[in-house]
C-alpha cells in the first residue's frame, strides 16, 4: 500500500470514530449531546437542514438540540451507514424518540417516532465544518399529528 493510501485509510477511520463518537455521546442524553457538539464540531459549522433554514455555528446547533431533546427527551439515534471519501462523510441514521414537549408550536403528543436520514459532511481539522442533512420532514408531521396522512 502507497504513502497517501495509507494517509487516507487512516483519515477515513479517524472521520469514522468521529461520527462514532458523536452519535454515542449524543444517546446519553441532553447534557451529553451538547457538550458533544462542542467536541466534534467546528464553532463557526455551517448546517444545512431539510427545511432550507441554515444553522451557523455550535451555538444555532446547541438551541435546535436543546429545543428538541427538551420535546423528545428518550431521544437515541442510530448510525445505519458511515460512507468516508476524502473529507467528506455520508451518513445514514434512524433518530427515535417520544414527543413529550412541545415542539415548533406542536403541543406534546406522546407518539412516538422514527426519523429516517442522510447526511453529508465534511470534516476538516478533526471537525465538522459543514452539513448537509435531509430528513422526511412530511412524515415527522405526519407521525405527530400536525399533518394528516393521506387519504385522511
Amino acid at each position: 500500500m502507497d504513502r497517501n493510501a495509507m494517509a487516507s485509510g487512516g483519515r477515513s477511520a479517524e472521520i469514522r470514530a468521529l461520527c462514532l463518537h458523536f452519535i454515542e455521546e449524543f444517546n446519553k442524553g441532553k447534557s451529553a449531546a451538547l457538550a458533544v457538539i462542542d467536541q466534534t464540531n467546528a464553532t463557526n459549522i455551517v448546517y444545512h437542514t431539510s427545511t432550507g433554514e441554515d444553522m451557523r455555528g455550535t451555538k444555532d446547533i446547541k438551541q435546535f438540540f436543546s429545543s428538541f431533546f427538551s420535546a423528545f427527551p428518550d431521544t437515541h439515534g442510530t448510525l445505519e451507514d458511515i460512507v468516508v471519501e476524502g473529507d467528506k462523510v455520508a451518513q445514514r441514521w434512524t433518530l427515535t424518540a417520544t414527543h413529550k414537549g412541545e415542539f415548533m408550536g406542536i403541543p406534546p403528543t406522546n407518539k412516538r417516532i422514527t426519523i429516517q436520514a442522510i447526511e453529508i459532511d465534511r470534516v476538516v481539522g478533526g471537525k465538522f465544518v459543514e452539513c448537509w442533512e435531509r430528513f422526511d420532514t412530511l412524515g415527522f408531521m405526519q407521525q405527530l399529528g400536525a399533518v394528516p396522512k393521506s387519504g385522511e
